[in-house]
């Protein structure tokens, strides 16, 4: 499996990327300053070229610590109420709708791998939501849906941590609950994207504290990938960078009775074969 990261190094506390290997970290962008970070690369289609270029290990475990993989994205744009479970969840008796629901995450809500997950002081509500997360690599509008995953460049993986209360503080929208400083990870590296079955038959899971919450399969969205990227691209155009996360399973701590939102020393872990594993650990601003 092929790991593209951007870390942190301990050292100098430069922000690099490059490749992840069993030893540790292969710096790649000291020798292509051409391509600031891993935007870039997509945006040249080189992230497999770069892959292939890994040297030595240059920070062992320990010397460094991981970023969101695409340090600012143009856009994040996360796809609502994806698996049929999570319809269900509502109890509303409403079939699943003929068109996904969307809405806009800011980088900065994100931190990366084994980063905390911070719990603001206004409210305990924390929740969690694993996810697969589709790195675009060739732009476009109006995307044809039969020709959407050749505009994916890479995957990762999201736990799209929500303010549940929060969510609610308005009419129609989630904006306020789903944009907080550091509420949800993303990470730990990007795995290019090379056989559609990554996307359309994968796995995902999320335990907290070892106990597993959530479990599906991408075989069962309702607005599968390939249509996200050709609804998605209707309205806007889509850039190379542009992160989609795809939908969650049934299963978050909000739907628990009583609720089971995070805690500080919880730990949540995000998993799908091929991609790894995101794991953070909760704590209190």
């Amino acid at each position: 499996m092929t790991r593209l990261a951007t870390v942190t190094c301990h050292a100098t506390g430069d922000t690099l990327w490059g490749v992840i290997t069993d030893e540790g970290f292969s710096a790649l962008s000291p020798h292509h300053v051409g391509y600031p970070t891993l935007r870039e690369v997509i945006e040249a289609g080189a992230l497999e070229k770069m892959a292939a270029q890994a040297g030595p290990v240059t920070h062992g475990p320990g010397e460094f610590s991981y970023q969101i993989p695409i340090p600012s994205p143009e856009k994040i744009i996360c796809v609502g109420v994806n698996f049929p479970d999570r319809n269900a969840e509502y109890k509303d008796g409403k079939e699943a709708p003929p068109n996904p629901s969307l809405f806009i995450r800011i980088p900065r809500s994100f931190t990366g791998h084994e980063q905390p997950l911070v719990r603001p002081p206004e409210t305990p509500q924390l929740d969690y939501e694993g996810e697969i997360a589709v790195v675009i690599g060739k732009g476009g509008r109006r995307i044809p849906e039969a020709q959407a995953l050749d505009h994916i460049a890479a995957l990762t993986l999201c736990n799209e941590g929500t303010l549940r209360d929060w969510v609610r503080h308005a009419k129609f929208n989630v904006t306020q609950g789903k944009n907080w400083d550091d509420s949800g990870a993303m990470g730990p590296w990007l795995v290019p994207f090379t056989d559609p079955a990554q996307i359309t038959d994968a796995d995902i899971e999320t335990r907290v504290n070892g106990e597993l919450r959530q479990q599906d399969n991408t075989a069962r969205m309702i607005f599968p990938v390939a249509f996200q990227i050709a609804y998605i691209s209707t309205f806007t155009t889509l850039v190379p960078g542009d992160i989609i996360v795809s939908g969650t399973p049934t299963g978050a701590g909000a739907r628990f009775d009583p609720p089971r939102f995070l805690e500080p020393g919880d730990v949540v872990e995000v998993t799908s074969p091929g991609l790894g594993t995101l794991r953070n650990r909760v704590q209190d601003a």
